[in-house]
């Protein structure tokens, strides 16, 4: 048995198909999208389009996450907001005008996959963790959290939302992050997906980074329209995709009160947080509890 694991497309067309290429050279079983197709990237209905003709033709499983959940509520509610919820909101907002009467076909994913596995087991595809979409699982995760983390136990749980993938054993549950095909977090520009392999009576797992068209995504930032019609946060994003690493999360986590007392407008704060991360990543990154996407 040989699954593909593919998540946080974020709306990133040419590494969703420079992705979904080698998958199909790969030739798995089966192969599942474990959600973030949309939003923090420019080209949210294109990536949503060729999953779901992918989802027709070829059979791909589809879950929701946490993105797919910002959209559908900003769309079911557009009102304007202050600060930087609001700067973040007009972002999403974008995302959602783009998408149109296709949110709905958001709202009606799942959020998560469980297969059979060859010996009756059972594989099992969520977003962050079985607790909620938002919940990071990562290399620093004490043991004994990362056990309600994926409770009930599986033989394999495939994640994705911190944008880094790790492959690690816990019990008898094999958890794997795939990582990031359209926005990466750990520095490394290329798109990434996970394969995971039922041999010789146990999962195996590999995780895959890719090369594509980058010139062509970053056109993209600017031909959609999104760099000048989202708002400031964009510029963030951007970032984001240019360094492969976060960006909004530091920029919440440090200006949000400053920028509500006045102190600071949200274009300030931008600046002043991209002039201090440069390149690099941000600071702060070493806190295993940070908030990823």
């Amino acid at each position: 048995m040989k699954l593909a694991v593919l998540a946080d497309i974020h709306g990133n067309l040419p590494a969703l198909e420079a992705v979904s290429a080698d998958i199909a050279r790969w030739r798995p079983d089966i192969v599942a999208v474990g959600g973030d197709i949309v939003n923090r990237g420019p080209c949210s209905l294109a990536c949503l389009r060729f999953v779901e003709q992918r989802r027709a033709d070829n059979d791909w499983r589809v879950i929701r996450g946490n993105h797919e959940d910002y959209v559908i509520s900003v769309a079911h509610d557009p009102g304007e907001r202050q600060g930087i919820e609001g700067a973040i909101r007009r972002n999403v907002r974008w995302a959602a005008d783009q998408l149109g009467p296709a949110v709905a076909t958001l709202a009606a994913l799942p959020d998560q996959i469980s297969l059979v596995t060859p010996d009756g087991g059972e594989a099992r595809i969520v977003h962050a963790s079985m607790r909620h979409n938002r919940d990071n699982i990562l290399a620093t995760t004490p043991d004994d959290e990362l056990r309600q983390q994926i409770a009930p136990p599986a033989d394999l749980l495939v994640v994705g939302h911190t944008h880094r993938p790790l492959i690690r054993r816990i019990d008898a549950t094999l958890v794997v992050n795939v990582g990031s095909v359209g926005m990466p977090f750990d520095g490394d520009t290329r798109a990434c997906y996970g394969r995971m392999e039922w041999h010789g009576g146990e999962w195996r797992a590999e995780i895959v980074r890719i090369t594509y068209d980058r010139e062509r995504t970053d056109r993209d930032f600017v031909t959609s329209g999104y760099l000048d019609e989202s708002g400031p946060v964009a510029r963030l994003v951007y970032d984001e995709f240019r360094t492969a690493w976060p960006r909004i999360y530091t920029w919440v986590a440090r200006y949000r009160e400053p920028v509500l007392a006045g102190a600071l407008s949200v274009e300030e704060s931008i600046n002043q947080l991209l002039a201090d991360c440069g390149d690099g990543p941000p600071p702060g990154w070493a806190t295993p509890s940070m908030p990823f996407a």
